[in-house]
């Protein structure tokens, strides 16, 4: 598989890509916390700039936000694209 080239440079691939697509709202993905991997679903894809629980978020059209539900506690929270695995 070849690595893409972006303005002369390598881009590494995603982890949260499988056979090239992308999250997609439902999917099971996990991510990293203090208290260690944790997985949940992907409720909603964010593109443009939002406030979550008090935090302001800025994604990028390369790298969106992603409202995540943890299927351990049910709580939501805002998380990069890039720091998400889907499963």
């Amino acid at each position: 598989m070849c690595t893409p080239v972006r303005n002369g440079f390598r881009v590494p691939s995603r982890a949260n890509t499988v056979g090239g697509m992308s999250i997609s709202k439902g999917d099971t993905v996990s991510w990293n916390t203090s208290q260690g991997e944790t997985h949940g679903k992907a409720v909603r894809k964010r593109v443009s700039d939002f406030e979550f629980d008090g935090q302001t978020f800025k994604p990028t059209k390369d790298d969106p936000y992603w409202i995540v539900e943890s299927e351990k506690s049910g709580k939501q929270a805002a998380h990069k694209e890039s720091s998400l695995t889907r499963e």
